[in-house]
């Protein structure tokens, strides 16, 4: 039973360990150092409709023709920058993973780091807060006091 157990968990496993394409076999270039070079690029090229994929792992059919696209222009003797350019072009930069860090990209640097700051600031002064309410009154006169550690007494 433990070996049966084992044996099904390593097949449902086995799925998540493969690396995920969806390059057809029509689409793979005839040259091993351009297909790879392909496949360098389209990991670094977002699907613009689907979420978090590459081209190289979306069935979208957009997906497909960048991936065609990128292809030719390796074919006609593009570089891989130039490659990238060309897509970025055509797409806008939404489709890079790694926007490069100029202009109104900026903001989404800067976005993470200042957004941790304020976080610990107000949970700093929401602790600092309950630190003080939890102090007590401070201006009781001693005829309060008295009376207060009666009333807590009893």
């Amino acid at each position: 039973m433990r070996a049966l157990l084992l044996c099904l968990s390593l097949l449902l496993a086995l799925p998540a360990a493969l690396p995920v394409w969806a390059v057809q076999p029509d689409e793979v270039l005839t040259d091993p150092a351009l297909e790879a070079r392909a496949r360098e690029i389209s990991k670094i090229l977002r699907c613009p409709v689907c979420a978090g994929e590459t081209i190289d792992e979306s069935n979208a059919p957009i997906s497909r023709d960048l991936r065609l696209y990128l292809r030719e222009r390796l074919v006609a003797g593009d570089s891989d920058a130039q490659a990238v350019q060309a897509v970025t072009d055509r797409f806008g930069e939404y489709v890079l993973f790694q926007p490069p860090a100029r202009g109104v990209n900026w903001l989404l640097y800067l976005a993470g780091p200042v957004m941790a700051v304020l976080a610990l600031l107000v949970g700093w002064r929401f602790v600092r807060s309950r630190n003080l309410a939890e102090e007590g009154p401070a201006c009781l006169s001693e005829e309060e006091r008295a009376r207060l550690d009666r009333i807590m007494r009893d």
